[in-house]
């Protein structure tokens, strides 16, 4: 079962949607980026439960520094903790990885949605190794919040997918794989994070209808 100490609530507990947050490959669930989109969304009325994923728990209670944990034990912690909101309203979401995970676990959950802060459409300086083959059938409504320049998938790579109809992406101008802008465009990175969230909390209304 998952250690109830891994996860971290924000926003209202009667809430119309739960959003399952989970970080992505290098920083915890309560880096500034994460604790900034908690947050914000949490004050707009959703209930937003952040987690970790093993090796990041156990860096934390002080284990070595960890690459992610193998694909099928991401996966299976994403569903240990979907398993403990029964009852509620799911949307899965997560930065980067997370997102990724998020995206693949779905279609086989009772989930209303998903999103991505910065979808790893392949690694970086690797467009030909892509992770886009189950985004092309997709059945679960799904929102990426994706930067422009973004290296793991900037709006020229994507332009080349095939992704399914059900998959919409906000562009944010200028943003890299954090969504940060760099300073000639003007805008400052907590405005370009701001417009990302505001993007996920009208995505979030639309399914709470």
């Amino acid at each position: 079962m998952p250690d109830p100490t891994q996860t971290k609530i924000d926003g209202p507990d009667d809430a119309p949607i739960t959003l399952l947050f989970a970080h992505g490959a290098g920083a915890p669930m309560d880096a500034p980026f994460m604790e900034k989109v908690a947050a914000t969304l949490g004050r707009r009325g959703w209930r937003v439960k952040r987690f970790e994923f093993p090796y990041m728990a156990s860096m934390r209670n002080g284990g070595p520094r960890r690459p992610p944990d193998p694909l099928p034990r991401l996966l299976d912690r994403f569903r240990e903790e979907i398993a403990t909101e029964t009852g509620r309203r799911l949307v899965l979401a997560g930065k980067s990885m997370g997102g990724r995970m998020a995206s693949m676990v779905a279609d086989d959950s009772e989930a209303i949605g998903w999103l991505c802060f910065g979808y790893p459409f392949h690694p970086p300086g690797r467009p030909e190794k892509t992770r886009t083959d189950h985004l092309e059938s997709l059945k679960t409504p799904g929102l990426i919040l994706q930067g422009t320049r973004d290296a793991l998938g900037n709006r020229e790579d994507v332009a080349g997918y095939t992704l399914a109809p059900g998959i919409k992406i906000h562009w944010t101008e200028d943003g890299d794989h954090h969504l940060a802008p760099r300073k000639a465009s003007g805008r400052s990175h907590g405005e370009a994070l701001d417009e990302a969230i505001l993007a996920a909390d009208a995505f979030l209304r639309g399914l709470s209808g």
